[in-house]
């Protein structure tokens, strides 16, 4: 094998669930992530939504034998020595589609290669083969010292995947939390409503990961809550209801639940003003602009204004003036990650 040395790591990731204009919902996904010379394997897939077999809420046994079956301590479960790599994240169904690659071992290293698009029992290598990714040869001993921790389940991460998946919603509207927090549990995020966390348990706030006010909860009541939190050595990240839209508030949600570092990021950046918007990816993605906004009756409207892949950089967008008169947001989404910013005039 001539192939030359890869590094090989992980790290935690999340597939971005939401609330789509048509009704449909994106189930929330965290999973851990393979981080090939120092980049996810994922960004080389440029239009793939997908998570890696190793998703923090599938059971535990199941999860176990999945590092197994990576480390090369169970049969493979493809013919031909094939492991899934990135699988559906809403069903993980192989008939939905796979990308599947050979692992193998040569003396001590591990080496992935003959990357696949799989939807059967046996993947067509001249058709849908990935022939600009691999081989990849990895290190023994550097590779089972990044999978070998995840034997005990997630936490063999440090905890970061999938840990604190739940928010907090502290509001007056109730009709409006109401409908957020169904939302939210639709695609997998756990939330409570309240509107006092004072006599709230401090090992329960260490629970959460995120805290939604509403506009109507004033900066005293505002206080008092992040005081909760504090003396609970609670470490959340605060939202700041920008309009009574769910789909919009669920994006906003899902934007302060990933504490992946930036420069694993996507989608890091976006502006919306003056009928554009400013996006920047750091590799080739599908990217999806959706535009909210409120008319002088308090009506919802949503309008996909964007939907195509874009090249790593920087990138300027015009909007429908239609779409983006009034009060209105933007949402900006990749597989991975969601941005949402008011439209400035």
């Amino acid at each position: 094998m001539s192939a030359e040395y890869t590094t090989f790591g992980l790290a935690p990731a999340m597939r971005a669930g939401g609330v789509l204009p048509n009704g449909d919902y994106r189930a929330h996904r965290d999973f851990v992530d393979f981080i090939v010379d120092g980049r996810p394997l994922l960004y080389e897939l440029s239009d793939l939504d997908a998570v890696s077999p190793l998703a923090s809420d599938v059971p535990p046994a199941i999860f176990t034998a999945q590092v197994r079956s990576l480390l090369l301590e169970a049969d493979p479960p493809l013919p031909g020595g094939r492991y899934v790599v990135y699988g559906c994240p809403e069903c993980e169904d192989l008939a939905c589609g796979a990308v599947t690659a050979v692992i193998d071992r040569h003396g001590d290293d591990f080496v992935w290669r003959d990357f696949a698009w799989q939807t059967g029992e046996l993947p067509d290598l001249e058709r849908n083969g990935y022939h600009g990714i691999g081989p990849f040869r990895f290190r023994g001993d550097e590779y089972r010292a990044a999978l070998g921790p995840l034997l005990a389940g997630p936490a063999g991460l440090g905890g970061a995947a999938g840990e604190r998946r739940r928010v907090l919603l502290i509001g007056a509207r109730a009709a409006v939390l109401a409908k957020l927090a169904a939302a939210l549990r639709i695609i997998g995020i756990g939330a409570d409503i309240t509107r006092d966390a004072t006599a709230v348990p401090a090992d329960e706030l260490r629970t959460y990961g995120a805290v939604a006010f509403g506009r109507a909860v004033s900066e005293q009541e505002r206080a008092a809550v992040r005081r909760s939190f504090d003396d609970a050595g609670a470490d959340v990240v605060y939202v700041e209801e920008l309009a009574p839209i769910v789909p919009l508030l669920v994006a906003q949600i899902e934007n302060a639940l990933d504490r992946s570092p930036r420069g694993r990021r996507r989608l890091v950046r976006l502006v919306a003003a003056d009928g554009e918007a400013g996006v920047e990816v750091t590799s080739p993605c599908r990217v999806q602009l959706t535009a909210y906004r409120l008319d002088r009756l308090y009506r919802t409207h949503a309008h996909e204004v964007f939907d195509g892949v874009l090249e790593a950089g920087r990138h300027r967008l015009a909007l429908d003036g239609r779409a983006t008169r009034g009060e209105s947001f933007i949402v900006a989404r990749t597989s991975g990650s969601v941005l949402v910013e008011a439209m400035a005039r």
